[in-house]
């Protein structure tokens, strides 16, 4: 009978620390599967709307712009300086952009806005991603919803928000972009893995 209660208790504590660390697992979990390529894996992991939900209002970098331009008869001089301000900035990145295997890959390891840059081409080889990158930082831990961040050389955070869809089922639901305007042109990459300046603030 005690090795009945210890093997019980064993399985209690067994549960409960699989009941808190899924959020933990669910994260590495996306990271594999997004270096690998694994669109079916990333579908039990991400719920897509949610995220596209989460991003579109943080691909806008410039309010001002959503504001309506002066008529040339008010303030010709503003009205002229939107007209090219408009002409010449570059289009906002497509949220689909972030979503996909290579940029989920990148985000996980901290690239923040440049991630919309990456192609599977550009992830890191096999050898080198088993490293493992960088690790999370918990931000808040708890019975339904997790949140970690990943910071890149340079201290800027990418945050991830896991939602619980079951007993030991995670969900990413929400991508917290660093601050800024997301880059048109990728910088080099001299280290052929991830890259630093995912965002300003």
């Amino acid at each position: 009978m005690k090795l009945v209660g210890r093997l019980i208790v064993t399985l209690v504590v067994l549960a409960a620390i699989s009941f808190f660390a899924a959020p933990g697992v669910a994260f590495f979990a996306l990271r594999s599967a997004a270096e690998a390529g694994d669109s079916a894996g990333l579908a039990g992991l991400v719920d897509y709307p949610a995220v596209r939900q989460s991003l579109r209002p943080q691909l806008d970098g410039n309010p001002a712009a959503a504001a309506p331009a002066p008529t040339f008869m008010e303030d010709p001089i503003e009205a002229v300086r939107r007209q090219i301000e408009q002409a010449s900035a570059p289009a906002a990145p497509d949220v689909e952009a972030y979503l996909t295997p290579a940029a989920l890959a990148a985000l996980t390891r901290g690239e923040g806005r440049y991630a919309s840059k990456r192609t599977a081409a550009a992830l890191p080889s096999p050898d080198r991603s088993s490293t493992g990158g960088p690790l999370p930082r918990p931000v808040y831990w708890g019975m339904n919803r997790a949140r970690m961040s990943v910071a890149d050389e340079g201290g800027f955070e990418t945050v991830f928000t896991f939602e619980r869809k079951g007993p030991f089922e995670w969900k990413l639901v929400h991508v917290g972009l660093p601050e800024g305007v997301t880059p048109s042109v990728r910088p080099a990459d001299r280290s052929g893995g991830a890259i630093s300046g995912g965002g300003r603030r």
